[in-house]
């Protein structure tokens, strides 16, 4: 597996991640990861980052992990090449100095063009695989704050532009879940819903994230995929992120 590099310097090294590739092992899946492609990649940094433990003891190592992308989710991925900007970096994620902006296409039209989604998350009761923003959600409910503005829409679908300002497991796909329009193409937050506009997996794409780095702050940008941008053909605005 190769990945696209998209941005690259003497701290970090930027990717526009694939839908379908994870993010690092999870110590089920023997598919190759983009942890494990940095690694074997750039074996200078390859123990740059911090070791998982699994509940059987197992250490599964997360080479220039800063932070992560859904499996199913596109879009731009950072690795750091040396300790200090991981430490660096981690830091800047803790303290909501990385801007993130996402792409989603959803189901149906927002009543409102902008906003504040503001839902603590918790974990589902149904399912050990997901998150929920229901009040009677599993464990500890963790603050959960995303911004969003809906880039356009056709009446069945929107486009939507989203900046989440915490970073929960599946934050955004819960939300947009909580506001009873979820992301289309998602088996875990809308299934049972039709694989719309030619879509045949998430409609997710992390389009742009602004970091802190030693030479000043960068905005790195990954190009929407092609069946992202085939699918909102049509809709007002979204020439703004789908130009060629």
């Amino acid at each position: 597996m190769e990945l696209p590099v998209i941005y690259e310097d003497d701290e970090i090294v930027a990717i526009a991640k694939p839908a379908g590739v994870m993010t690092h092992p999870d110590g089920h899946s023997t598919d190759e990861t983009a942890s494990d492609w940095f690694a074997r990649t750039y074996p200078d940094s390859k123990e740059v980052g911090e070791t998982q433990r699994l509940k059987d003891g197992t250490e599964i190592a997360r080479s220039g992990v800063v932070h992560r992308l859904d499996r199913d989710t596109s879009g731009v991925l950072i690795f750091a090449k040396t300790p200090d900007a991981h430490a660096r970096l981690k830091l800047a994620f803790q303290n909501k100095q990385a801007k993130k902006t996402y792409l989603a296409i959803v189901y149906g039209t927002l009543k409102e063009e902008k906003g504040m989604i503001n839902f603590a998350i918790g974990r589902s009761r149904k399912d050990f695989r997901l998150r929920s923003a229901q009040p009677k959600a599993k464990g500890l409910m963790r603050e959960a704050l995303t911004r969003f503005w809906v880039v356009g829409d056709i009446g069945t679908h929107s486009l939507v532009r989203l900046m989440p300002e915490t970073g929960r497991t599946h934050q955004i796909r819960v939300h947009l879940k909580a506001i009873h329009h979820p992301v289309v193409c998602d088996p875990l937050y809308a299934p049972g819903r039709p694989a719309d506009l030619g879509l045949t997996r998430l409609a997710l794409h992390a389009y742009s994230l602004e970091i802190p780095l030693a030479s000043g702050r960068v905005l790195i940008t990954a190009e929407v995929p092609e069946d992202m941008k085939k699918a909102v053909q049509g809709f007002p605005g979204s020439e703004t992120f789908v130009a060629p």
